[in-house]
């Protein structure tokens, strides 16, 4: 791989001293600035700085930012253009680990620990919706978590839409759906405008990943997965890995929130994760001492 010009330079003042990630339209770096300290700096990509809809997009992105403020979002600390006109983000350094990534090492994992996690998730998705921001790209790749501490950062909003926004507003063709296929909720196909229901269809989605390590839809490619969520019930939540099985009440919470109808789903993205909480915590019974033991362990991982 070429080496990235911008890593050694700086930006605004912010020195780029590698590249952690990219997109189709941005470039992630880890960087220092003498007041703020470790950061992430987010920039858009040299060739589209013409482009007005990629300017458009990251500077709403930028927005989207600064209006959801919450401590399992990670902080906007500046937006800016360069003086040789490459526009930037400055977020806040977030520890851990991508998700995805300690998901495929890890997962399945413990329900308790997939609880804290999908709470964390909510709670932060919840401020956007109370913002008038939907997500509509919530997946693992879109978060930060650090195993020490269970704590979750909320990392992008790059293709999020307000609540409010106008046919005139809208930055995607009707028609053409946005999002990441896998987590994607099935309404979102038809590329009209989303509602908060959608972000908790993707939640349930990495609720189930998490406690499977395996998706709702087995498709093999892209087409096969449009047709699936469209057409077909996701696989139960006791049938998705052999051996591994859950309390009716957890695949019951984690299935309403697949449901192909929003009107069916809970009420927020919230309420499903507290749910999902009280389902995971009702295993939890009194033993004859008073103590506490998990009910029916072997209900949560397969039998030796």
């Amino acid at each position: 791989m070429a080496r990235d010009p911008l890593v050694g330079t700086t930006l605004a003042g912010y020195t780029l001293l590698d590249r952690v990630g990219e997109g189709g339209t941005a470039t992630v770096y880890r960087a220092e600035h003498p007041q703020h300290g470790a950061v992430a700096v987010k920039a858009l990509r040299e060739k589209l700085r013409q482009d007005k809809t990629a300017v458009a997009r990251f500077l709403r992105e930028a927005s989207f930012g600064t209006r959801v403020q919450h401590p399992n979002v990670v902080r906007t600390i500046e937006i800016g253009q360069s003086s040789e006109g490459l526009h930037y983000i400055a977020l806040e350094w977030a520890l851990g680990e991508i998700l995805e990534g300690y998901a495929k090492r890890q997962a399945p994992l413990p329900c308790d620990e997939v609880a804290t996690i999908v709470l964390q998730i909510a709670d932060a998705v919840y401020a956007a919706h109370a913002s008038g921001i939907v997500h509509r790209d919530l997946k693992p790749e879109n978060l930060m978590y650090d195993p020490t501490t269970r704590n979750v950062k909320l990392l992008d909003f790059g293709i999020a839409t307000a609540t409010d926004v106008t046919a005139d507003e809208r930055l995607t063709r009707a028609g053409f759906f946005v999002g990441t296929l896998m987590y994607v909720a099935p309404e979102a196909l038809s590329g009209e405008v989303v509602t908060p229901a959608a972000d908790q269809y993707s939640l349930g989605t990495i609720a189930y990943l998490l406690l499977t390590g395996s998706l709702p839809y087995t498709a093999k490619s892209p087409r096969e997965m449009f047709t699936q969520l469209l057409s077909q019930a996701p696989v139960p939540l006791n049938k998705a890995t052999p051996g591994l099985q859950f309390p009716a009440a957890v695949e019951a919470t984690i299935m309403r929130a697949l449901s192909k109808n929003p009107k069916e789903r809970y009420p927020d993205v919230l309420a499903f994760a507290k749910a999902l909480e009280a389902a995971i915590s009702a295993t939890e019974l009194p033993d004859a001492d008073g103590g506490f033991m998990s009910k029916m362990k072997g209900l949560f991982r397969a039998k030796s």
